[in-house]
């Protein structure tokens, strides 16, 4: 037993140690300066990540106790299924309230185990529960891109989170398909970033048999297949999308190959012009021309051939520089992706209320990668959202969503060529993981 001098020296000098660590983490953590960096500097977002994805668990749970729940498709996504578990595999023959079953398989199979899971459609509690799940990964995967891209500061976060009621209506209050296949897509994105082709493959794929929207990020996805992959590597990946397209679709193949086919990819479709958020100031007859929607396709693919050539640019970089671990350079590799899906959006034949979420999340990101001031940003961001929370749409929210997608569209071309800072910022992380190996 030590003597109680002794004792009271070691209590001392433990009371100092813990009184020079309160001390170190105040001047560390405890100033202006450190507030500061959690609001503006992207390098710890993950902070405000985490913070605002426990709030979000509590906003949603308040929104589906307190909020009604609003019948659109569910009943009829359930009736469609239905036809599948009662053993009909002909794609002609599957229907619901809504008209025909217009999704590939993957919907088919997702929407079945749902089915199930809610007894049959009938506990809709439990689905917009289910619903809340799929938003809450869907913003931690968006978040993690965030974080590892360094583009947009963390109180941009706010804004995906706090701003738009449509989105979580989207979600919880109306439980449409297009918010699952956004998650698979954003995890096949992280995976993507990680190096893990094949994989990113498989849940990207997967993320196409549920909506086709997905089929939008695939000119710049395909650029990306080339520079990282190669030819060999490109034929590979392309046969593992079309693979298992062809794995999930067998049985209905099988029943009626034609009738999957035209039904869950039909490219003809034409939409009602009561639902249309984009071309409302357009008389009806010309929204439903075919000349029309050739016209849009046209244009579609023209961008797509003006920024093919950076997009390659920018992938062959990615893929030279991946190989470090830089976090920041997965900026090469995202611009592409989510500006494709922007020009696809832009041109989309009608955009419905629920085609929100196709690029919701990409906005900040695409937003602060123009020229423009973060005023101008901001603005662009709340007429966007303006927009889309006018309902029914009118001639000057469609035409002001196109002005916006126009901004867009013209700052990323502007900005075209990586940045310098951006040429600065990997070169530093470059230096740091050169360090970090250096010292292991």
């Amino acid at each position: 037993m030590a003597p109680p001098g002794k004792r009271h020296r070691a209590q001392s000098t433990k009371i100092q140690v813990i009184k020079r660590r309160l001390a170190k983490f105040q001047a560390k953590y405890l100033t202006t300066d450190f507030a500061k960096r959690l609001v503006f500097d992207p390098s710890l977002l993950w902070v405000s990540a985490i913070l605002l994805l426990v709030g979000e668990l509590f906003v949603n749970v308040l929104v589906i106790q307190r909020i009604p729940y609003t019948e659109i498709d569910w009943i009829a996504y359930m009736q469609e299924v239905e036809g599948v578990v009662n053993g009909t595999w002909d794609y002609s023959k599957l229907k619901g309230d809504t008209g025909p079953l217009v999704y590939p398989a993957g919907f088919v199979y997702l929407f079945t185990i749902l089915y199930y899971l809610t007894n049959y459609g009938k506990n809709i509690r439990l689905a917009q529960y289910i619903f809340c799940g799929i938003y809450l990964i869907t913003l931690a995967l968006v978040f993690r891109i965030y974080s590892k891209s360094r583009k947009i500061p963390p109180y941009m976060l706010i804004f995906i989170c706090c701003t738009s009621y449509r989105v979580h209506s989207i979600y919880v209050l109306r439980l449409f398909n297009d918010p699952v296949a956004i998650m698979f897509l954003f995890c096949s994105i992280n995976l993507f970033m990680e190096g893990y082709w094949t994989l990113g493959s498989v849940f990207y794929s997967f993320a196409v048999s549920i909506k086709m929207n997905i089929l939008l990020f695939a000119p710049a996805l395909l650029l990306a297949y080339i520079a990282s992959q190669g030819i060999y590597g490109t034929l590979k990946q392309l046969t593992i999308c079309a693979g298992l397209q062809i794995v999930l679709g067998a049985p209905f193949l099988l029943a009626n190959p034609l009738a999957y086919l035209i039904g869950s990819f039909n490219l003809g479709r034409v939409f009602l012009f009561e639902w249309t958020v984009n071309w409302r100031f357009l008389p009806e007859e010309i929204f439903i021309h075919p000349g029309f929607h050739i016209t849009l396709l046209l244009l579609h693919v023209v961008l797509l051939a003006i920024f093919a050539k950076p997009w390659f640019r920018y992938m062959k970089s990615f893929a030279k520089l991946q190989p470090t671990g830089v976090g920041i350079v997965s900026q090469l590799f995202l611009l592409p992706l989510f500006t494709a899906n922007l020009i696809g959006v832009a041109f989309s034949r009608s955009l419905h209320y629920q085609f929100y979420v196709w690029y919701f999340h990409t906005l900040p990101y695409l937003l602060w990668s123009t020229p423009y001031s973060i005023w101008l940003r901001l603005c662009i961001l709340g007429f966007i959202e303006m927009c889309w929370n006018t309902f029914p749409s009118t001639y000057a929210s469609s035409a002001i969503l196109h002005v916006c997608h126009f901004l867009i569209i013209c700052g990323i071309f502007w900005r075209r060529h990586p940045t310098k800072d951006l040429k600065i910022d990997i070169k530093k992380d470059n230096l740091k993981c050169a360090l970090v190996r250096a010292k292991k």
